[in-house]
Parts: C-alpha cells; structure tokens; sequence
C-alpha cells in the first residue's frame, strides 16, 4: 500500500505560535491532508503547543479537513500526562510520541529508567485506546556497553506498549542505513518522517565523522551546538536516497504514514512545505490522500 504523505507541524512552529487557526487553513490550502503535531511545552499546555482549547482544535482541524495522526509531547511528565491524554483523545488523536532525549554517555542505568517512564507512558495510553511512539535523532547511536542505545531502548521496552517513528534523516546522520533499520524493527514502525540534506552541505552526512564524538556526551547544548541549518533543504531537492527508504518502508506492516518535515529554512515557512510538496511528488509508493 502506498505510504499516506502528511507534514510535521515543526515546519511551521513560528507561523503557528503567531496565528495557529491561519495557519492550519494554510497548510490545508496547500494540499497537506495529514498532520503530526509538535507540542514543545506540555508543562503548561496539554494540547497542541499554541493553546488552542480541544474543542475548537477538533472544529479547526475538521473544518480544514486535516487528520491528526500523532503529536510529540515535551516533555514527558507522568503527573500531567492524564491531562494530555484528556486533550488528545477528545481531538481524536490516535498516538503522542517523544520527540527527543538525551542519554548521558554510558549511563546504562539512566537508559533503563527512561525506558521504563516509556513503558508507563504507553500503558497509560494503551488504556485509553491510543499509542506511545519514540522518535529518534542521532544520539541514540552511540554505543554503550557494545550496543547502539538505540537497540537498547528496544531491549528495554515492551513492543505492545512503545512504537517507533524512525527519523530517516536523523538516522543517516548517524552514519545508519534507514533501510536495515525499518527491516530489523519493522513491526514496531507506524510512522517514519522525512527531511533532506543539501548537496552544498557545510558539515559531512555522518556527524560522528569529525563534527561529534561517538564517546562524547551528547545533551541538548551540543545537539544544538553542532545542528547546522544549512544542513537542511527542502524534501526531495538534496541527496538522501528518499525512494530507497520509501521502497523498504512498503515492508512494515503497520506503517501508513510518511511526515515530511523541514527543521530549517530560508524560506519563509508556507513557501518551504509547498516546495517540498511539489519535489516528493515524483516519488513512487506514495499517496496524499
């Protein structure tokens, strides 16, 4: 079946904090039928990041013709996480995800609490009907005690109860194969997003080819330290072997949607999504509606 192609509201993150109700009808005009969220400050706002009561989220989102198919939540606190999960089920959205972490270097310990918090969270969610997925960046590629973290959280947490959304682009810049990572996970892959890297890019693909160390710790100041906007371009105008990945995601079985999603621009924000929209179009196995 073909992929469904939807958009990572991060992409236009500045555009929804100053009109989110523009905004959303925007992105609609453009073509986007599916949308995840990114909900950066779930310690005041249980919803969607831009306050927006749920009731008139689920009008907007209905009367633009949007489909909700996930949101990040940051960060994850079990004691509001009730409250979220009131939000997103009366907007009718079908999972939350964790957008990023930081596992200080060779803290086994602290991985495995972490992945516990992601169990409880997934059964809180379980509960209600919905699911619990992880999102990846690249740190989740070190390696602690022989093994990437990213084999660990798997190992560490229950396949009924924590999903993943695989960030190709993330993973490249890992120096990982998204392909042999959608076939080694696939039955607990539902969503997979979607970025692109320039040809004309300042730092190498691989950023533990000489831009960060491997046995380096790896917290939000140097994430953001080493994240080089100009090592982003629209979807499907850079380099990433995009069909690949679409070509071996066709193998996961619970799989139905590809985010696109644009971490920066020097477009303005519109402008960036409806060029990557009219560029991903000439790839096979996907399906805007």
């Amino acid at each position: 079946m073909p992929l469904k192609v939807g958009i990572q509201l991060y992409s236009v993150r500045g555009l929804l904090q100053e009109d989110p109700v523009g905004t959303l009808r925007s992105v609609a005009e453009t073509g986007y039928n599916f949308v995840e969220g990114a909900n950066h400050d779930a310690a005041h706002d249980p919803g969607m990041g831009f306050k927006v009561p749920a009731g008139q989220m689920k009008d907007i989102l209905e009367q633009y013709g949007l489909q909700l198919v996930g949101c990040h939540i940051n960060p994850l606190l079990l004691e509001q996480l009730d409250d979220v999960l009131d939000y997103h089920e009366a907007i009718g959205n079908p999972q939350i995800g964790c957008d990023i972490e930081f596992f200080p270097y060779g803290d086994l310990d602290y991985l495995e609490k972490r992945c516990a918090l992601f169990n409880e969270v997934g059964r809180m969610c379980r509960e209600r009907g919905m699911r619990f997925y992880y999102h990846n960046h690249y740190q989740e590629f070190q390696v602690f005690d022989g093994q990437y973290v990213y084999d660990l959280i798997m190992e560490n947490t229950d396949p009924e109860l924590v999903f993943l959304e695989m960030d190709t682009y993330w993973m490249l810049r890992a120096g990982q194969d998204p392909a042999e990572c959608i076939k080694k996970y696939s039955d607990r892959l539902i969503l997979l997003h979607q970025k692109d890297f320039p040809e004309n890019a300042p730092q190498p693909l691989n950023l533990f080819d000489g831009v960060v160390s491997r046995d380096q710790n790896i917290d939000m100041d140097v994430f953001l330290e080493t994240k080089d906007a100009r090592c982003f371009t629209e979807i499907g105008t850079g380099v990433l072997p995009i069909q690949e990945i679409i070509d071996a995601a066709q193998s996961a079985p619970n799989l139905e949607y590809i985010l696109l999603e644009q971490d920066d621009t020097q477009m303005d924000e519109l402008s960036s999504i409806k060029t990557s929209m009219d560029a991903f179009r000439r790839y096979q196995g996907v399906s805007w509606t």
